[in-house]
């Protein structure tokens, strides 16, 4: 197998990844929750899109700009989504055990993805729109125009996601809130308006990520969510759970590592692959690429 290949086959399913991990990594940062329904928002994101191209398919017609309106539409879907999430199953257990909110989490998983299998079918659906086009060829690696456009778009929501959050007041405020909302209560901070704007974003970007997929790969079901939600949080723990651009990097290595084990490996050893390195990965670096120590204040 090209080299070449291997890295951009594992770029292309890393920019997936990270769009996913950024949610996870998001949510922990400011209020220390393992959103285990994040995964499910990407499916939610695919179903989305997918009943706005059954509905009005011939009023949006086809090809890329259709696909980024349909997206747009899908990230403020679920993007509300993800704040009412928040607001009806973990707001009221915030000051809770962890475990409580953790298994509140895996119950509104499931309420998600057979919410979908009751509403559309448990049957795979094929997507009403499809990507194609020519390929570019670089040192005898292959990458399609569709894959380039997607992994941009990727790159557009990550940059405007870093920027948002290091440069821009509501950006500071989730920074301040992860330090210590108790201070920033006393601030003045609304931390509830906060946490809310956070769910929103990270579970846009995972909407955006379920319509890429669902248009690249043709078709989607209602446990799509499962394992990439599981790789995302994968990927945030590798580069350091509660840092934006550690899940970045950490997704980055994790579909490097996934692309160049199933070419020497097979793809049915892909899972056990990645699963495996997490485990070597963090009896070495349990703090992950980019994660720090932290030092519980008492």
């Amino acid at each position: 197998m090209n080299l070449t290949q291997l890295v951009f086959d594992g770029l292309f399913v890393g920019s997936f990844y990270a769009l996913v991990a950024l949610g996870y990594s998001m949510v922990y940062g400011i209020i220390k929750l393992l959103n285990f329904a994040h995964g499910d928002i990407y499916m939610l994101g695919a179903f989305a899109g997918f009943t706005v191209l059954s509905v009005a398919a011939g009023a949006l017609g086809g090809g890329f700009l259709a696909l980024i309106a349909v997206m747009i539409i899908a990230m403020i879907a679920t993007g509300l989504l993800g704040v009412v999430l928040e607001r009806v199953a973990y707001r009221p257990l915030r000051g809770a055990p962890r475990l409580s909110v953790l298994i509140t989490a895996v119950g509104a998983s499931f309420a998600l993805e057979y919410g979908i299998a009751v509403g559309f079918g448990p049957n795979p659906e094929v997507y009403p729109i499809g990507v194609g086009g020519g390929a570019l060829s670089v040192a005898g690696g292959r990458i399609t125009y569709p894959q380039l456009a997607m992994m941009a778009i990727a790159v557009a929501l990550m940059v405007a996601l870093d920027t948002l959050v290091q440069r821009t007041r509501s950006g500071r405020a989730m920074r301040a809130i992860s330090q210590d909302p108790k201070a920033c209560l006393l601030m003045g901070i609304n931390v509830d308006s906060v946490i809310s704007r956070t769910f929103f974003i990270g579970s846009a970007l995972a909407g955006a990520a379920g319509v890429m997929a669902g248009a690249y790969y043709g078709k989607i079901d209602f446990l799509m969510g499962f394992i990439i939600g599981l790789k995302a949080f994968t990927a945030a723990v590798i580069g350091g759970i509660g840092n934006l651009r550690g899940a970045v990097l950490g997704a980055i290595v994790l579909g490097l590592l996934e692309s160049f084990g199933v070419a020497f490996l097979g793809s049915q050893w892909r899972d056990v692959f990645a699963f495996g390195f997490l485990i070597l990965f963090l009896t070495l670096r349990p703090t992950g690429l980019l994660g720090e120590r932290v030092t519980e204040r008492v």
